[in-house]
């Protein structure tokens, strides 16, 4: 038989009011008749009704959680992340992905509501300012990513710009000279952000910045990269490149096979550097060098920020959080093997 607060509350001593505090975490409450009424709620395993108090809350007990991919690994790895994070403030999270398409990113941001969730924390590819009217007036949305469009949302992410500059660079401090990028997509803002990025470190180097070295990809997974680094080793006017910046982790691994394939020695013959920190570029062969963003950090931060907004219900002070990243540097670049 399910226990009950007055089931606690009897084995306790206690009225049911004081179990009430207990359990929701009120200071209130004497430090003897705290610890009495924890070892009567252990004793009768006692578990709240997590609905009920949410509906007395005015709240549903669910977050939204809108990624363009659960099979690239940091948007897999990022949302485990946010779990964590919403459930210690006591939400449930659902997860929707919508392979970086307006059209489902649209969708999603209509669907949202109070009825349904208490907010929605949003890693778009494709929206535009303009779209952001499609979120219902006053409900809590968390943008994840770096847009170049003004969103009036709370949003979370990194510098894409500086991040791609600092692999790049990294890569010229190596002395390598003919460095290409994969991951060009238009559609992509985050991927147009890493271009410009590293573009920026190419010219500020004084090294030539060449369309031809500019690898297209229409997703992020191994094998577009395998295929965008097959057509970069066969363009073979200019020479085959010396170094490859990469826009994901993913795209790197699938270049470091093809150029592996075809015969040639990494970090000797052409360096690696990808993007996005994930456990795949520390266990590839040669272990990869990636740009990693502080996950922990971007989740946690996403979560208190829907936290703050439920908390106030207004549209006012908009939050810009720039999380953290730094440049984990591997055998794909450095030729050093770690253990």
């Amino acid at each position: 038989m399910t226990a009950t607060l007055k089931d606690v509350a009897e084995l306790a001593g206690v009225s049911v009011k004081t179990v009430s505090n207990v359990v929701n975490g009120y200071a209130f409450v004497r430090a003897e008749n705290r610890l009495k009424v924890e070892a009567a709620l252990a004793q009768t395993g006692y578990r709240p009704n997590i609905g009920a108090r949410n509906l007395r809350r005015g709240r549903t007990g669910f977050l939204a959680l809108v990624v363009p991919d659960l099979g690239i690994p940091y948007f897999g790895e990022l949302a485990g992340l946010v779990i964590t994070a919403a459930q210690s403030s006591g939400w449930n999270v659902l997860i929707e992905q919508t392979q970086g398409e307006r059209d489902r990113e649209l969708e999603s941001l209509g669907s949202l509501g109070p009825h349904f969730v208490d907010g929605a924390i949003v890693s778009p590819e494709a929206l535009v300012a303009e779209d952001v009217g499609q979120v219902p007036a006053g409900f809590p949305v968390v943008l994840l990513g770096e847009q170049t469009a003004g969103f009036d949302l709370d949003r979370v992410g990194i510098d894409n710009v500086a991040a791609a500059r600092a692999a790049t660079q990294h890569l010229i401090d190596l002395g390598r000279t003919r460095i290409a990028m994969i991951g060009d997509n238009p559609r992509r803002a985050t991927a147009q952000l890493r271009l410009q990025g590293y573009r920026q470190a190419l010219t500020e180097a004084g090294l030539p910045v060449l369309d031809d070295l500019v690898a297209p990809a229409d997703s992020f997974h191994r094998r577009d990269g395998v295929l965008a680094m097959r057509g970069l080793l066969d363009r073979l006017d200019g020479g085959r490149p010396d170094a490859v910046f990469c826009c994901n982790d993913l795209l790197a691994v699938g270049a470091l096979h093809e150029a592996v394939v075809s015969g040639l020695r990494v970090p000797e013959d052409i360096a690696v550097v990808g993007f996005d920190g994930s456990d795949e570029a520390r266990y590839s062969l040669p272990p990869l060098s990636t740009v990693a963003p502080d996950k922990g950090a971007i989740a946690t931060s996403a979560v208190r920020l829907i936290s703050e907004r439920v908390s106030r219900r207004d549209g006012a002070g908009y939050e810009d959080v720039q999380a953290p990243f730094v440049l984990e540097t591997r055998q794909s670049t450095t030729g050093i093997t770690e253990r």
